[in-house]
C-alpha cells in the first residue's frame, strides 16, 4: 500500500500472483488486510514481491515442459507408437509413416506423425491429437478407420494425452508421404466408419475400479489403454471388432497370425520372473523366442517399463478370468 494524500494503492494477491493495482480514495491503517487484499506499504517490499513471483513463474514455466516431455516419451514408447509408424526396412526414418498392415479388410499404412506441417501432424493443435486419440476423428471431421487402435487409446487420461503431445511436438519434421490405404471397394468407404462406432466404440478415459488395489488400476490402465494389448490378443468378430466377452484369450490377429492368450489359462504356466524376462528379453522359459512381432514389442515396448508398472502389468494379468484359447 503507497498512501499519498487521501490515494491508496492497493495490489491484490490471489493464487500466489499479483492480479491488479487499484487506487482507492480512502483512508487506512499501515498493514491494515482487506478481504481478498492485501496492502503493502513499502516500495522496496513491492520490489522484491513482484521479483521473486516473475522468477518462480519463469522457473515454472521452464520445468513444467521438460517433465511433460519426459512422461510423455515414457508413455509414447509403452504405446509402441514407433512400430506402426515406422517403416520396416533400414534406414526408415523414425515416426514418418509407411508401416503396412495387412487385415482381411486390406492393407492400412501408418501415417506421418513428425512435425512437419504438410506430410505429418505438425499444423496440428493439442486439441486435434485429444480428438483422434480419445473420439477417432481427423482434424477435418473425418472419421479413422480402427486399424488406428483409438477404441483402446480412448481409455488415456487427459493428463497422460497431454504429455504425449509434448513429447510429439520434440519429433523432427519429415516430409516423407503418407501411402494412401488398399482396401476393398466397400471398406474405403469411411463414413461407414461413423456406424462402425455407433455399435462397437466407447468413448472414454480409464476409470479406476473401487474394488481393485492402486497396483491392479494401474496394470489395467496399462494393458487396457497405454499398450492396448487387446487389439492384437482380443479374437474379432466378422466386422472386426474385438469380442469384448474374449479379451485376451487370443486367436487370430488383424495380420491373420495367431497369437496367444494371455489370460491365466496359459500364463499360469509361467511364473512372474518369467514373465518379466520375457517381456524384457524376448526369451521363454523353454529357451524358445518371442516372433518378430512380439519381439518388436519388447523391444520398443515393454523392456523399457519401470518395474513398478512391469509388476502391475503382470498382476493384472494374473487377476483376469481363465479364458480357453480361442478355437482355432
Amino acid at each position: 500500500m503507497e498512501k499519498r494524500a487521501g490515494r491508496v494503492t492497493i495490489i491484490s494477491v490471489k493464487n500466489n500472483k499479483i492480479i491488479n493495482f487499484v487506487v482507492k480514495p480512502h483512508a487506512v491503517q499501515w498493514g491494515f488486510f482487506m478481504k481478498g487484499e492485501l496492502l503493502i506499504s513499502i516500495r522496496p517490499v513491492l520490489i522484491i514481491i513482484v521479483f521473486f513471483f516473475l522468477l518462480s513463474d519463469v522457473t515454472a514455466a521452464n520445468a513444467q515442459p521438460g517433465e511433460s516431455i519426459k512422461r510423455g516419451e515414457y508413455l509414447v514408447k509403452t504405446a509402441n507408437c514407433i512400430g506402426c509408424h515406422t517403416e520396416e526396412r533400414d534406414g526408415a526414418i523414425p515416426y514418418a509413416g509407411g508401416r503396412a498392415l495387412k487385415t482381411p479388410f486390406g492393407t492400412f499404412f501408418g501415417p506421418n506423425i513428425t512435425q512437419d506441417k504438410e506430410a505429418g501432424i505438425g499444423r496440428w493443435s493439442e486439441a486435434d491429437f485429444v480428438r483422434a486419440m480419445r473420439s477417432g476423428m481427423r482434424p477435418d471431421g473425418a472419421a479413422y478407420f480402427p486399424a488406428f487402435p483409438y477404441p483402446s487409446y480412448t481409455k488415456i487420461t487427459d493428463t497422460d494425452l497431454k504429455d504425449m503431445w509434448s513429447y510429439l511436438r520434440t519429433l523432427a519434421p519429415n516430409n516423407q508421404g503418407n501411402r494412401p490405404h488398399d482396401l476393398g471397394f466397400f471398406f474405403q468407404w469411411r463414413f461407414l466408419v461413423r456406424f462402425w462406432k455407433l455399435l462397437f466404440f466407447t468413448s472414454g478415459p480409464f476409470i479406476n475400479d473401487s474394488g481393485r488395489s492402486p497396483a491392479l488400476n494401474r496394470g489395467a490402465y496399462l494393458v487396457q489403454a497405454v499398450g492396448h494389448c487387446g487389439e492384437c490378443h482380443t479374437p474379432r468378430n466378422f466386422l472386426g471388432a474385438p469380442k469384448i466377452s474374449r479379451f485376451l484369450a487370443g486367436g487370430m490377429a488383424p495380420d491373420g497370425k495367431r497369437v496367444p492368450n494371455l489370460t491365466p489359462t496359459r500364463l499360469k504356466r509361467w511364473s512372474d520372473q518369467e514373465l518379466h524376462d520375457y517381456l524384457t528379453t524376448g526369451v521363454m522359459p523353454d529357451g524358445d523366442v518371442a516372433n518378430k512381432t512380439m519381439s518388436e514389442v519388447i523391444q520398443n515396448s515393454t523392456r523399457g517399463l519401470t518395474p513398478e508398472d512391469m509388476v502391475a502389468m503382470i498382476a493384472y494379468m494374473r487377476s483376469l478370468p481363465p479364458l480357453e484359447d480361442d478355437p482355432k
